[in-house]
Parts: structure tokens; C-alpha cells; sequence
């Protein structure tokens, strides 16, 4: 019974969102799907922050807690059961410790690993900036076009001016400002 109220929520949710994009236009419809667009970068990012196994918390401090005590069998043990790059950068540095590097090399190879598991948690953050940005201007345009729509409707209708030519205009400009 939830489950078919909540339906009837969403279906009179997406009418009336047809109806928005029917009476806003082609602006509502590109801000729309803008949207979309970047709730899906925002999920998309946060399913690849979990992957990427950053909160881990209490297992990377058991893991330092080890390498503290010089217990660096134990600590690689644990780094390689962690999921994610985190654990790949940990255990790979855990390695190199094993293998006598000096600390140099270690932190050039603990800033290159860095480096690129920044670049890759990075990615598709600049096409949402973009969306940011732009989608503010393109409400402010829709705006414009509904405040010409309504002057224009106002100059057809000569000395009959009425308060309701101006309404429909008007609540397109406002409607996409929104």
C-alpha cells in the first residue's frame, strides 16, 4: 500500500514537472536536464569516494598504531586488506619500508602514489563547476524571454491592457529564475 501511495506521489510529481518544462520551454528543459546531469556526477562521486575507501578510519589507525610499534609485517598485513587505493598506496609503501628504501624514496613514491589517486578522485569535478556556473545565467536568460514575452503581449494588446496578459510572461521569467 506505501509503495503504490508513494508511486502516486512520484507520477503527480513528474506531471507536474511536464508541465513546468511545457510552460517554461526549452529553458526549463536544458536547467532540467542540467540537473540530472549533476546529480548524477554528485552520486557518481560519492560512490567513487566510498570505493576509494578514504573513511576507513579506525582501520587506518590500527594501521598506524602498528607501524608506531616497528610492527611493519603486521601493518602490510592489514594495508593489503584495505580496500581501495588507500590501501594500495599504504601497502605499497609498507613494502618499500620491508625493502630498506630510504625515506627519500619513500616519500617520493608516497607523493606520486598521491598525486594520482588525486587526479582520479578529480575527475568530473570541472564539468560540474561548469554546471554551477552556467545554470544561473541560463535562468537569468529564461527570465529575459519571459519579460519579452510579456512586454510583447502587452504592445498586442494596445490600450486594452490587462493584468493577465502580463501574469503569463511574468511566471515564465519566474519560473525559470526559480
Amino acid at each position: 500500500m506505501e509503495h503504490e501511495a508513494w508511486l502516486g506521489q512520484l507520477q503527480g510529481a513528474l506531471a507536474r514537472g511536464g508541465e513546468l518544462v511545457a510552460v517554461g520551454g526549452p529553458v526549463v528543459a536544458v536547467l532540467l536536464a542540467l540537473s540530472v546531469l549533476a546529480v548524477a556526477i554528485v552520486i557518481a562521486k560519492l560512490w567513487q569516494l566510498a570505493a576509494a575507501g578514504l573513511g576507513q578510519r579506525r582501520a587506518l589507525a590500527e594501521l598506524a598504531d602498528r607501524c608506531r610499534r616497528g610492527d611493519t609485517g603486521q601493518a602490510l598485513g592489514a594495508a593489503r586488506r584495505l580496500r581501495g587505493p588507500a590501501g594500495t598506496i599504504l601497502a605499497t609503501l609498507l613494502e618499500g619500508v620491508e625493502a630498506g628504501w630510504e625515506e627519500g624514496r619513500l616519500r617520493e613514491s608516497g607523493m606520486l602514489l598521491l598525486a594520482d589517486l588525486g587526479e582520479v578522485l578529480r575527475g568530473w569535478m570541472r564539468p560540474l563547476e561548469v554546471i554551477a556556473a552556467l545554470a544561473p545565467l541560463i535562468g537569468l536568460f529564461g527570465t529575459v524571454l519571459g519579460m519579452i514575452e510579456a512586454f510583447a503581449r502587452l504592445e498586442e494588446a494596445g490600450s486594452q491592457v490587462n493584468p493577465a496578459i502580463l501574469s503569463g510572461g511574468i511566471w515564465v521569467a519566474l519560473l525559470t529564475t526559480a
